[in-house]
């Protein structure tokens, strides 16, 4: 559903945003508040067209379908009564994609490679935020971190359904697809049996990615779903565009996958052209205008939604330098793409920040924004929709026009300023080259 149908719509009572019309570093204020996302539910279908709700009730109750059979799966390794060993601690992946080839061929990858597998979910996917130097999986130990720590009740939009089960099979972080192409890089050093797991693991990888992309051709950060922002289909973290250029690598047959079927192959490439449509019809229309893009959009309007708490709908710069990044990879671009990718730069540059600084300013105070004369481009994280403002959000769900004004920890602990989107103008002026407008 593109994005022109809604944007009509937005208001500030939809975004729960009320602005003032002042300048872009103007007295410091709260201008609004954050709501949270919607979830794919059977119920909200009704908002699609009658022959697309077909498509997805199949999709949701697939998914239901693949949690209840990660779980009974899990269940079965144990003896009823017997104690699960505790879940895995969060750490760093240290799967590194970027050694000589010889060194997959080492123990050491070997030995992360059988982690790797040991940890994959029953459906096919992996949890995020876990060393892979560490032993393989114990039986009954579970796919995800440790989660029941959270605390209830205090409406965290990023509290999980089941603290016991969350981000079992996610492309949050890099997850699922980093996997993949670290064992394709082992198995590539390893033919014959030797490398047969790690085959048959790419292989069912394969497979939940097709089975967890959406009707639309999107992805969501989490399969099977678990509600939340977590259903809507994820740019942050370039989730979409990783899935779409891993599946694109293996339709192509690169090295490290040319042992995936021809047939397979065939159906990775339908899936990752697919993903094309729900990227652009993504695209933000201000004033019948392509801006950029979102962190992530609800899966089934395509509108921008909410993430966690601080992470309010907004044009999102770092998110689109990914997007745009993706698609001036795509190896011949429709007059659409290219068309998506002049509009998204022509929007970076125009909101290019100068003369500013996010940095330390003291131990105590953390980073702030200030002046620095001949500093930039910086960008901020996110703008408001409306007005093309930069704005910023806090744990209390409130959105604020100063990013000096937040609470210090929230201050310090996200990317609210960045020079990211350097790197899309940068490639930008070699595509445009063999693109011109």
């Amino acid at each position: 559903m593109p994005s022109a149908r809604w944007v009509g719509l937005i208001s500030a009572a939809s975004l729960a945003l009320s602005f003032a019309a002042t300048p872009q570093f103007a007295a410091a204020a709260v201008i609004g508040t954050n709501t949270p996302a919607p979830e794919v539910t059977p119920s909200r279908l009704s908002e699609l067209p009658a022959s697309q709700r077909a498509a997805w009730a199949e999709y949701i109750a697939r998914s239901q379908k693949q949690m209840a059979f990660d779980k009974a799966t899990l269940a079965a390794e144990l003896q009823p009564g017997e104690t699960p060993p505790p879940p895995p601690v969060a750490g760093s992946g240290k799967m590194a994609l970027n050694k000589d080839a010889a060194w997959y061929a080492t123990p050491e990858a070997r030995a992360m490679a059988d982690t790797i597998v040991s940890f994959q979910t029953p459906s096919g996917g992996w949890s995020k935020n876990q060393d892979r130097t560490k032993p393989p999986r114990l039986r009954g130990q579970r796919f995800g971190n440790n989660a029941e720590t959270m605390e209830l009740n205090t409406g965290s939009f990023d509290a999980p359904h089941d603290r016991f089960w969350t981000f079992v099979g996610t492309l949050d972080n890099g997850a699922t697809w980093t996997e993949m192409r670290f064992l394709g890089r082992v198995q590539a050093q390893i033919p014959g049996k030797d490398g047969d797991a790690y085959r048959a693991s790419i292989l069912k990888g394969i497979a939940y990615l097709l089975m967890a992309q959406y009707p639309n051709g999107g992805w969501p950060q989490n399969y099977p779903l678990e509600g939340g922002f977590h259903d809507g289909i994820t740019f942050n973290d370039d989730a979409v565009a990783q899935a779409a250029l891993l599946l694109t690598d293996i339709a192509e047959g690169k090295p490290d996958f040319a042992f995936v079927p021809a047939d397979l192959r065939r159906k990775a490439g339908e899936a990752a052209a697919r993903a094309l449509r729900p990227i652009l019809d993504a695209q933000i229309m201000v004033n019948g205008q392509k801006t950029v893009w979102p962190q992530q959009v609800d899966a089934l309007t395509l509108a921008p939604i909410s993430a966690r708490n601080y992470e309010m709908r907004s044009l999102a710069s770092s998110e689109s330098t990914d997007v745009l990044l993706f698609l001036m990879r795509q190896p011949k671009p429709t007059p659409e793409v290219r068309a998506a990718i002049h509009a998204g730069v022509n929007w970076l540059k125009a909101h290019a920040i100068y003369d500013k600084a996010f940095t330390e300013v003291s131990k105590d105070e953390g980073r702030k924004l200030i002046d620095k004369p001949g500093a930039g481009p910086i960008w901020s994280r996110n703008y408001d929709i409306q007005t093309g403002k930069p704005i910023f959000g806090d744990w209390d769900k409130s959105i604020q026009d100063d990013v000096n004004n937040i609470s210090k920890g929230r201050r310090n602990g996200y990317s609210w300023y960045g020079n990211g989107p350097k790197k899309a103008l940068d490639a930008y002026a070699d595509w445009v080259k063999t693109h011109p407008r």
